[in-house]
């Protein structure tokens, strides 16, 4: 599933592909992946505008048009946003490829169609798409990072995955930053002091910063990213076997020896 690095890696390819460039033409091939929106309104809205500089919320992203509705997307498991040049064959699972006024095409593929991009015709219809997340994991100061596992009940996995709780972080980066921090995932959020969940916050501030250069969350032989799908996996840090639960109906792996 796209997370906060994969989200921010499909923002500077719109920003690359897009920004400044005139929408020429829209070909839903697939208006399953509409959230919202016809694909009559999403033509006659879109076609002739430019695309502003686009920004992103947790795993949500927002490309503005120049006095016109902003789209937004959310790429659920499989979504991803491509530039391609118009000779390049159209792959069977791009559902919307906008053509730009450099003959380019920007192209959101999507496999599963879980979810799609919906059209807000002003920063408040934004502002409502994006209501129910928290503050984004990569923005988040330490102090409210803090509050938000000091006053949330469960889990402090389930709190970390809780996008009402800290938007853009997924299954991966989550057990990968407690595995950094040495807490673990199953200890109530609530119960870490200060100075846990502080360690919590400064292997989340690593992993990001790692994962945003990597524009995905890196595969490491160093990192457990690189070991959870291992046939018998192993810690990168103690070497001792790692343990697997679901957890918040995901998938969760740990180092029983290594977090506590």
């Amino acid at each position: 599933m796209p997370e906060l690095p994969d989200v921010e890696g499909f923002r500077k390819v719109l920003s690359g592909c897009a920004y400044g460039r005139r929408v020429t033409d829209i070909d839903v091939r697939d208006a399953g992946v509409l959230r919202g929106v016809t694909t009559r309104r999403l033509r006659k809205d879109v076609r002739g505008r430019r695309f502003g500089e686009p920004w992103r919320h947790g795993k949500w992203l927002i490309g503005p048009t120049d006095e016109g509705p902003a789209l937004v997307w959310h790429f659920g498991m499989t979504g991803a946003l491509l530039c391609a040049s118009a000779d390049e064959p159209v792959h069977a699972h791009d559902r919307l490829v906008f053509t730009l006024d450099d003959e380019r095409e920007l192209r959101y593929r999507d496999q599963r169609k879980l979810q799609g991009v919906h059209v807000a015709d002003s920063d408040d219809a934004v502002a409502h798409i994006l209501c129910h997340l928290g503050p984004d994991a990569l923005n988040v100061d330490r102090e409210t990072f803090l509050d938000v596992l000091a006053n949330r009940r469960g889990s402090v996995k389930s709190v970390l995955m809780d996008q009402s709780a800290l938007a853009g972080l997924g299954n991966l980066l989550c057990d990968e930053i407690l595995w950094r921090a040495r807490a673990a995932p199953t200890r109530p959020a609530p119960t870490l002091g200060t100075a846990e969940a502080g360690k919590v916050y400064a292997a989340m501030r690593r992993v990001l910063k790692s994962s945003v250069e990597a524009e995905c969350v890196p595969s490491r032989r160093t990192w457990l990213t690189g070991r959870r799908d291992d046939d018998e996996p192993r810690c990168p840090r103690c070497h001792g076997p790692l343990l697997s639960r679901r957890l918040s109906s995901r998938r969760t792996v740990w180092c029983p020896h290594c977090q506590s």
